[in-house]
This record gives C-alpha cells, sequence and structure tokens, in this order.
C-alpha cells in the first residue's frame, strides 16, 4: 500500500487555508516529500503524519512557493534529533541553492546528499521507490516525478521444491538475491513468477503540456496535475508564464490513460476551482480538485481495500 498526501496545493503564495506546494508519499516506513512550499512542516504536521521517515526529498524547480519551506522543515528535523543521511534530489545547482537557504540552518546532526538531474531523464531507486524525473516546460529548469512502486511475481514453493533449492534460500530469492553455494547459482526467476501489476503516481507542476508529462504518466494510477488557471480566458497568461488551465491538464490526463486526477498549484486568484470542474469532466471524467490535506490510500490489484 502507498500513501499520498497532497500536503499543499497553492501556487504563487500561501492563502489563509491553502498552502503552498508539497505532495508527500509513504510506503513501507519510508516517506517521500516533492517540493517543499512555505507551510509544508505545518502541513504535515495538520495531516498527522511525522518528519522523521522522510527519507527523500525531490525538488520540481527552485522558485520559492516549490522550496521556501525546506530551512525550516531541516531545521525541525535537526531539532527531532534525526541522525540518517536526508538525499536530496533536484535540477542542477541543487546545492548551490540548498546551502544558500542553509544560511538559518547552517548546522544540522545528519548529513545531506545531493543528487542533480543530468539530461532529459533519469531514474533513482530508493527505499522500494523508483522515481523517475522527466524535464518539462517552464521559464526555469524543471521536472515532473513519476514515482513506480514495483511488485515482483508470486513466489512459488512448488518450484522450489522441483528444483531442490534448500529451503533457506527461499526468503533471499524472494527478495530477489541471486545465490551461490556449492558449485550452484540460484536466481530469482527459478521461483518467482511474472511481475505483477504495481502502483504508480505522477506529479507534474509549472509546466506548459508536453509530451515527456503523456509519455512518463501513462498509465499512472493517480496523475497529480498543475491546473493553475481554472477560466479559460487565461489561457493567454498560461502560455506566457508557462502554466497550464484546467483544460490542458485534462487533455494530458485523457492522453496519458491514468486512472485518477487530482488538480493542484491554484492560482492565488482561483478562489473556488471546484467552480470550474465541469469543463475537465467534459474531456476526463474520473478528476477532482486537490486540497491541503487530500489522501488516498492506493493498494496493489490483488489487495483487499
Amino acid at each position: 500500500m502507498l500513501d499520498v498526501c497532497l500536503l499543499g496545493c497553492g501556487g504563487m503564495m500561501p492563502l489563509p487555508r491553502r498552502w503552498l506546494t508539497a505532495l508527500m508519499l509513504r510506503y513501507n516506513g519510508s516517506s517521500l516529500l516533492i517540493d517543499c512550499g512555505e507551510g509544508t512542516q505545518i502541513a504535515i504536521k495538520e495531516k498527522g503524519w511525522s518528519f522523521k521517515p522522510i527519507d527523500v526529498i525531490c525538488f520540481t524547480h527552485f522558485h520559492g512557493d516549490h522550496i521556501s519551506g525546506l530551512p525550516g522543515l531541516l531545521l525541525t528535523m535537526g531539532n527531532a534529533d534525526r541522525q540518517e543521511p536526508l538525499t536530496l534530489i533536484g535540477p542542477k545547482g541543487l546545492p548551490r541553492v540548498v546551502n544558500a537557504l542553509r544560511t538559518i540552518a547552517p548546522e544540522l546532526p545528519f548529513e545531506i546528499e545531493y543528487v542533480e538531474i543530468n539530461g532529459a531523464e533519469e531514474v533513482f531507486e530508493y527505499n522500494g521507490y523508483r522515481i523517475t524525473a522527466f524535464k518539462v516546460n517552464h521559464n526555469v529548469p524543471c521536472y515532473g516525478y513519476t514515482v513506480d512502486i514495483l511488485r515482483s511475481g508470486k513466489f512459488s514453493a512448488e518450484r522450489a521444491k522441483e528444483q531442490g533449492i534448500p529451503l533457506k534460500f527461499w526468503n533471499p530469492l524472494q527478495k530477489g538475491n541471486v545465490i551461490e553455494d556449492d558449485g550452484h547459482v540460484y536466481t530469482p526467476d527459478m521461483v518467482l513468477g511474472p511481475p505483477r501489476k504495481g502502483i504508480k503516481v505522477t506529479y507534474s507542476t509549472d509546466t506548459r503540456p508536453t509530451e515527456s508529462i503523456v509519455k512518463n504518466a501513462a498509465g499512472s494510477d493517480l496523475f497529480i496535475c498543475e491546473g493553475m488557471y481554472g477560466e479559460d480566458d487565461k489561457l493567454d497568461k498560461a502560455r506566457d508564464y508557462k502554466h497550464m488551465t484546467f483544460r490542458e491538464a485534462a487533455c494530458l490526463a485523457r492522453d496519458a490513460g491514468v486512472r485518477e486526477m487530482w488538480l493542484t498549484h491554484f492560482s492565488p486568484s482561483l478562489v473556488r476551482p471546484e467552480d470550474d470542474m465541469d469543463k475537465v469532466w467534459e474531456i476526463f471524467k474520473n478528476a477532482s480538485p486537490g486540497k491541503d490535506g487530500k489522501s488516498a490510500e492506493l493498494i496493489f490489484e490483488d489487495e483487499e481495500a
């Protein structure tokens, strides 16, 4: 099971009832954060989730509404006596930007590991998450992220017995390890069936529509996409500032064949995004406006809810 929470759905500036951009995912005891706008740590507290399991923070780009909450979050983690390293992923220049922000958070009891994205697309694997960063089209270098929870095939005890594989090796093989013992080599494919469908979440914001979004979001269980402007007459403004309208986001969801879409990163002028959803539903039915704290539990297909 993967827990997903849209901590903040605002763009440009926080509002009394709308925090800035942040998304949090929890899987198998590890948390992953995408973006960290102002107010993110308050949003985490409001949700009742914990800072402690956050192992990775991914940044789409370096505009303030996506990273200005980082110094405070780092200080809170440090004050909680965190010792484990924290991995930060983002566009080139990540260490320079974060170190500038850390002028107000200079001493931390844990190491920060920087991972800069190279090129148009790159894949990283941490703690059961496979993270694909893909370039989008904003007025500064900007990336969307797809997070996959992969699943191996079912373990077959019958096949293991037929091949005489010792019982002590069953569990390591089930976890994907290759075992060498007394001249024999045992591989996972000897005891596992074909890979099963996992869970896929795609997050993209601050961009014009791009083919890279359609490609990477294809078949996602949940697609979280920017809808900066709900009004159709804001299309020219969206083009000028490299953002998207609700209709454009809906077309991406339809073309990518996703299961569900949440809209996010609303303009401060968009007070009631739900009032503009009719035009989205004309194009893609299973869509809803994001709101702070909106969450879902995504389960594997053969599990019971």
